[in-house]
This record gives C-alpha cells, structure tokens and sequence, in this order.
C-alpha cells in the first residue's frame, strides 16, 4: 500500500513537471509570436483572411497598452480545451465576430481595397520623406548630410518612429474599429515609407568607402539610439494624451468606451465607397507623377527623380506588406525562431543589398538617365520595401519582454548582414576598380 502510494506521488509529481514544462514552452511560444508580430502581420490582419486561419491552433492576442491585458479569442480556446463548454456569451461574441467576418468584402476585393490604401499612403511617405530631407538637409537647416554620421534620413527615421508609437502601438486598435484598412495604411504605408533602412544603410556604406569607418559605425549606434528613444517617446505621449482625453470624456459626460463612434467603415457599401475613393486619388497621384516626370526627365535632377520615385514606391509597400505575413511563423514547420520578425528581416536585408547594387550601378554608368531610374528606384521602391519604425515597433517589444538581450540580437543580425552585404557588392568593387 505504501508503495502504491509513493508510485503515485511519483505519478503525480511527473504530471505537474510536464504540465508545467509544456506550460512555460507555450508561454514562451506565444511571447515569441507577439513581440515577432509587434510590428505588423500583413495580409494576415485583413477581416477577410482571419477566418481562413482560425482553425489553426495559434493563440490570437489582443494586447491593451493601458492594462497590458491578453485576451485569448473563444476559437483557440476551443481548439486548446475541447472538452470545455463555453458560456452563452462566449458563444454569442463568437457568433457575432463570424456574422462581421462574413459581411465584410470579399477576399479579392479586400485585397484590392488594401492595396491601395496602401499605395496611396506610401506615396505621402515618399514625399514627406523628401520634404524632411530637405528641410533638414544641407539646403535649409544644414542638421544633416551625407558626410556625418547624422545621415539625411535620420530625421524621418525619427519622426515615424515617434508616431509608430502613437499610431501603430496606442491609438492603433481605436484606428482599426473605424477602419482595418485606414490602420494597415497609416502604419505600414504611411509610416513604413516615411522611414527607410535601406537609406541608413547605404548612408553608412558610402562613409566607409570615403574612410570614415568611425563615422559609419558611430552612425549605426546613434542612429539606433535615436530610433528607439522616438518610439519611447511616441508611446510615452501617447498614453498621457489618452490618458488627458479619458478625463475630458469623463468630465464633459461622454462615454469612453468607443461605442459613441458613428464613422465606423462597417458595411460593404461604405468599403466599396472608400475602395474607389482611395482608387480615384491614387490614379490622380500616378497621373500626376507621370506627367511630372516625363517633362522633366529629360532635364534629370532631383525633381525627376522624386516624381520617378512616387510612381515606384508602391510597388516597395506591397512587397513588405506581403512580406510581412511571416512575421511570428517562425522557420519550417516546427516554428524556430518564433521570436525573429522574418518578413521584417527579409525586406530590409534584401533592399539593402539591391541598394548597394544599384549605387555600383550608377557609379559605373554615370549618365543622366541612369542616375535618374537608379536614384528614383533606391529612394521610392527601395525606401518604400524597407523600414525603420516598424523595426522600431518590433525592437521595443523586444526590449520590453521577458528576453530583452532579442532586441539588440535582433538590431545586430539586421545591421551586420546589411552592411556586409553592401560592402561585398558595393565598396570591393569601388576600392579595386574604382567604379
């Protein structure tokens, strides 16, 4: 009997130590998948695609930033305890999220609809990006230049990673319950092209082939500071701004909880509605390049190059946008490395390197109809694939988790494999042919 008993004690034991084992692996698991997802998710975020991904056993978070509350969606619940019975309320929330699913556009047209949103968006990335180049640049304010570790892209680095932290991580979900689409514009067009890490990296490559390997480095880690210090800051602001309007609403009598919202993009109609005003100003905007550009092509400069640059820049957010589906995958089946924004990673390396060898390019062709695609690709397909604040958003996450050593691991693999890419393609070939 005694021996009975100890066996099992010993049983006992063993299933607490393997409950909790498997618990702290999901934990771990499902804190991997969100600082990976912090940034963006692509076209997994659309209403018409969540239902398709449901019956997977991924866990959906929805983090509050004011309570830092995880609530896990009634589907995986029921996947994660079949044997449970959920309450009439959890049946019903279910029901009524299924109900919206389905009334939404369907999944072509929610596509198109984001797409050019997203075009649209990306396109006033491009501009403002050029607008704070110069405005900062060594035409007006003379803060920034291509001779400094202060490169000219640093400003808008730092700008939309400040309003990542007030667009794209607090006042996000508010954004969403008026439009899904307008949010997916903001953070990922808007801000994902207003931001450029390509340009950063090139800024450095060409202060190393001039010999400032000093300046090129320092630019890596101050310029990292900076970024993240802006988003800090974004979130920071934010809250407090919340935080203000919470005690305005209380006090003025209003409700807060959202419900007064009568704007919300809700109903095919009024998506369809938006869909083709969305479409009439981006073909007014394209309309408008083209035009721009063909009378001043022939005449090069910067001017045609920027107008060179708004017609390609969409084609750079939609590649990043789709890239960004495998942020929190993981590699293969098992889903290594949960924690690495993949799709992130992919898009910056990736138009680095093409940055790199399209500047050998131009270096060794050197003729005004060169410079002119070669400068427009970098800084509007280029500029617009990779990103600096959505990697702000994923660092911060990061640093904030229960891992922060991920975040600079994370900063160190995007960087070193960026700048020793660029320097294989571009600054070999410029020391020992002198391109």
């Amino acid at each position: 009997m005694e021996r009975l008993s100890c066996t099992g004690s010993s049983i006992r034991r063993r299933s607490t130590s393997i409950s909790s084992h498997t618990s702290h692996h999901t934990d771990n698991d499902d804190e991997s998948e969100r600082v990976s997802e912090a940034g963006d998710i692509g076209d997994r975020a659309l209403p018409s695609t969540r239902l398709s991904e449901s019956g997977s056993i991924r866990s959906s978070f929805d983090i509050r930033p004011e309570e830092n509350e995880v609530v896990v969606s009634t589907e995986d619940e029921e996947i994660l305890h079949p044997n449970s019975t959920l309450s009439t309320g959890a049946v019903v929330d279910s029901e009524a999220i299924n109900h919206e699913t389905r009334r939404g556009l369907p999944k072509l047209l929610d596509y198109a609809s984001c797409m050019v949103h997203l075009a649209v968006f990306g396109i006033l990335g491009v501009l403002t990006r050029y607008l704070l180049q110069k405005l900062f640049g060594p035409g007006v304010g003379n803060v920034t230049s291509n001779k400094t570790l202060l490169y000219l892209d640093l400003p808008s680095n730092m700008i939309g990673s400040f309003l990542m932290g007030w667009f794209g991580i607090v006042f996000k979900g508010d954004i969403s319950n008026v439009s899904e689409h307008l949010a997916i514009a903001i953070t990922t067009g808007y801000l994902g092209s207003l931001t450029t890490f390509s340009g950063w990296n090139q800024k450095m490559l060409e202060l190393s082939v001039s010999g400032h390997w000093l300046f090129a480095s320092l630019g890596f880690v101050v310029g990292l500071f900076l970024v993240a210090f802006s988003i800090i800051f974004g979130i920071e602001t934010a809250k407090g701004f919340r935080w203000l309007l919470s005690k305005l609403s209380m006090s003025c009598g209003a409700r807060s909880d959202g419900s007064n919202i009568s704007t919300k993009v809700d109903s095919n109609s009024r998506q369809l509605t938006i869909m083709m005003m969305f479409l009439v100003i981006l073909i007014m905007l394209w309309g408008v390049c083209g035009v721009l550009v063909k009378a001043e092509f022939r005449h090069g400069g910067n001017a045609a190059e920027l107008w060179f640059a708004c017609m390609v820049g969409p084609i750079g957010v939609w590649i990043r946008w789709f890239l960004a589906r495998l942020n929190g995958r993981g590699l293969g089946k098992a889903g290594l490395l949960k924690w690495v924004p993949f799709g992130t990673l992919i898009a910056n390396v990736s138009a680095a390197f093409v940055m790199a060898a399209l500047a050998t390019v131009k270096k060794a062709v050197h003729t005004r109809d060169c410079d002119t695609v070669v400068s427009g690709t970098q800084f509007g397909l280029l500029g617009c694939l990779s990103t600096v604040s959505t990697f702000a958003a994923e660092f911060n996450a990061m640093r904030e988790s229960d891992y922060p050593w991920r975040a600079y691991a994370y900063a160190l693999i995007t960087i070193c494999i960026s700048f020793v890419i660029g320097i294989l393609v571009y600054c070999i070939p410029v020391w020992t042919k002198g391109v």
